[in-house]
This record gives structure tokens, C-alpha cells and sequence, in this order.
């Protein structure tokens, strides 16, 4: 219930409303929650967003070997400014 609560929401005003810097972050190669339909839409409605791309990343780049660590660095790094 809880998945397709998420995946049938509309957030897009929710997402216009947010008035401090965020960081978007995904994979290009994400067959679970495409970039195109998520990510980079998520970044063009959210003010002063930054959109981070994983290239070949894949969903739960958090936690992938090699884009965990530039995650957390990004993260670090977007804290930081």
C-alpha cells in the first residue's frame, strides 16, 4: 500500500514550495525510479536545486561501492556551501 501510495501522489506543488537549497541526486542508469520521470523533473520544480548525476549509477546509489563514497562527498561538499 505503502509503494503505491508513493507512486500514485502527486507532489509537484509540494515540491514548488521548498524554499531552501536541495540536493537531487541519481543515477542515469536507474531502472527502478527513471531520471527522466523523477530526478531531473524533481530539480527543474524545487528552487535553487542542484541536480548531482550518477553516471551508470543505479538506484540506491547510496549505498553502491565507489558512488557511495562521491555521494557522501557531494553530500558533504552541498552541506558545506
Amino acid at each position: 500500500d505503502c509503494v503505491d501510495a508513493f507512486a500514485s501522489t502527486d507532489f509537484h506543488e509540494d515540491l514548488k514550495k521548498f524554499d531552501i537549497p536541495t540536493l537531487v541526486v541519481h543515477g542515469d542508469d536507474d531502472q527502478i525510479v527513471p531520471i527522466d520521470a523523477t530526478g531531473r523533473k524533481t530539480a527543474k520544480l524545487v528552487a535553487n536545486a542542484t541536480l548531482k548525476v550518477y553516471e551508470g549509477g543505479s538506484h540506491g546509489i547510496a549505498l553502491v561501492p565507489g558512488d557511495k563514497e562521491k555521494f557522501n562527498k557531494d553530500l558533504l561538499d552541498f552541506l558545506k556551501s
